[in-house]
């Protein structure tokens, strides 16, 4: 498995630039949710303003048995693989 935390795209950090941007307060508590019987959630209202979340979106759900369980927009990934994918030169290269 490679570690794309150091994997650079030009003079930037894609880590950090598109998934995890650190600029200001980055931790934040939101309370606690209720998960219910079909095993749903309500993302909290603070969370999704933060976030940009609208109704519709597509979450990822990740998970780390040691660190929990994340949530992340679906178009911030593809972006992301986008970016990886297009500083990557062709086989030939």
């Amino acid at each position: 498995m490679i570690c794309m935390k150091n994997k650079k795209c030009g003079d930037e950090n894609l880590v950090d630039e598109m998934i995890a941007p650190r600029k200001g307060n980055t931790k934040h508590l939101f309370g606690s949710v209720k998960v219910g019987e079909r095993g749903q959630v309500v993302i909290p209202k603070d969370a999704r303003e933060l976030f940009d979340i609208k109704p519709g979106d597509i979450l990822l759900v990740l998970g780390d048995v040691e660190r929990g369980i994340a949530l992340v927009k679906a178009d911030k990934i593809q972006e992301f693989a986008r970016r990886i994918l297009d500083s990557t030169g062709s086989p030939e290269e």
